[in-house]
């Protein structure tokens, strides 16, 4: 596991880490992410905002649709309010499997494994396009004749072939039951927000793995044949945001959505 880790080209996983201010990054990722920064200064409050998305998105469905297991593919590495923390902080039974490929993220697993005593939590080391591997270690933990969340955060950014991306996300979605939902985020780029196609580039020249932006138009049809739940697919800032203020939540070039199998 050690000889995956490369420690001398920045990461996604571990720059993403370091923005959210945890400490499992390299000298390499902090100076590519003060780099990135530079050229888009406000990537650090899309990452924030990602993650704040994914909570909010978790509360929901355990509190309102009543989602008892979630399927979490891209984990990323484990920081505060991981997915299976969210969903037991409200329904203690809640089963979470976390999938990622990053040597980095299976060496902190055991972090993400502390699930209280009524639910379960397990972790596989597999790539995305990896849907049968996936799936067939899911069923160990969660019941797939039942309702299932599917978390893809931040993760088919990763897939730059389009027919690909949606070729998986759909795959995935058929092989879950009516009542499924599917959490999508994505970097979109816009004409409104030029700095963000810079800080891309700049990664795609020095980091790995590539990563590709879609526009908001392209990232919406992750959700075709599924009931896209309100607001939609926004700015990740302005999915349900917390608060009552008149005033709306600063937009960020990492957008979201929900949406639910019928």
């Amino acid at each position: 596991m050690r000889a995956r880790i490369n420690t001398t080209q920045p990461h996604t996983a571990r720059i993403w880490n370091y923005w959210l201010g945890g400490k499992d990054n390299y000298d390499v990722d902090r100076a590519a992410g003060d780099q990135i920064r530079q050229l888009h200064p406000g990537i650090g409050d899309y990452a924030r905002e990602d993650r704040l998305f994914l909570g909010r998105a978790v509360r929901h469905l355990v509190a309102d649709a009543g989602i008892r297991q979630f399927l979490d593919i891209g984990t990323g590495l484990p920081t505060a309010d991981n997915t299976h923390e969210v969903a037991q902080r409200i329904a203690p039974e809640s089963r979470v499997v976390y999938v990622d490929n990053d040597p980095l993220v299976l060496a902190h697993a055991r972090a993400l494994l502390t699930s209280s005593p009524e639910g379960r939590t397990d972790y596989l080391d597999a790539d995305l396009r990896d849907i049968d591997a996936i799936l067939e270690h899911a069923a160990k933990t969660l019941d797939l004749s039942e309702p299932v969340a599917l978390m893809l955060l931040g993760v088919v950014i990763f897939v730059g072939d389009d027919d690909e991306a949606y070729g998986i996300v759909r795959d995935l979605m058929e092989r879950l039951p009516s009542g499924s939902h599917l959490v999508l985020s994505h970097t979109i780029t816009s004409p409104a927000m030029p700095d963000v196609d810079a800080a891309v580039a700049f990664w795609n020249e020095h980091g790995t793995p590539k990563l590709k932006q879609r526009t908001p138009e392209a990232v919406v049809r992750f959700f075709d044949g599924l009931d896209l739940l309100d607001p939609g697919l926004v700015s990740c800032s302005r999915w349900r945001p917390a608060g009552t203020g008149a005033d709306e939540p600063a937009e960020v070039a990492m957008f979201g959505g929900v949406a639910r199998k019928s």
